[in-house]
């Protein structure tokens, strides 16, 4: 392996671990705010009616913003893993770096989860969840995949 290479790869490696630990610091700010809109319920689903319409507002209001973090993550790390597909780093170097992002993957996919525990008993459809949530598990299998390989997958 060349040195310029080697060196690219560090550096990418060393502004991914930053860059997910930032993002990861986002994401606990996230489901700290999240279960504190949540606190008035002793068990999920909950049922509507035991909130006050301002408990309610808040709820809602965080898990919006919970949504929305889950939505621009889940762009943020397609369009990552597929780059790593594409750059000039070693298949060791790109499984390093998957490994980093599935890391993430699973540390913010336990908060991201929280959309579907902590839920009214009678919540309305929300197709951008469940897009999201479609498009956060293949990019956690794409991931998966080009760490493990396809000779991987068939031995």
């Amino acid at each position: 392996m060349n040195e310029p290479n080697t060196a690219a790869f560090e550096k990418a490696r060393t502004g991914l671990w930053t860059s997910l630990q930032k993002h990861l610091l986002t994401v606990y700010a996230a489901e700290k705010s999240f279960l504190a809109a949540t606190a008035f319920v002793e068990a999920f689903p909950f049922a509507s009616h035991t909130a006050t319409e301002e408990q309610l507002a808040t709820y809602h209001a965080s898990r919006n913003a919970l949504r929305d973090l889950y939505t621009d993550e889940t762009a943020q790390l397609d369009t990552l893993v597929k780059a790593i597909r594409t750059k000039g780093y070693s298949e060791d170097q790109k499984k390093q770096l998957y490994l980093l992002i599935l890391g993430y993957i699973d540390i913010a996919g336990s908060v991201f989860e929280l959309l579907h525990t902590h839920v009214p008993a009678k919540q309305p459809e929300d197709e951008v969840l469940t897009e999201t949530t479609a498009k956060f598990e293949r990019v956690k299998k794409f991931a998966r995949l080009n760490v493990k390989g396809v000779a991987g997958l068939l031995g």
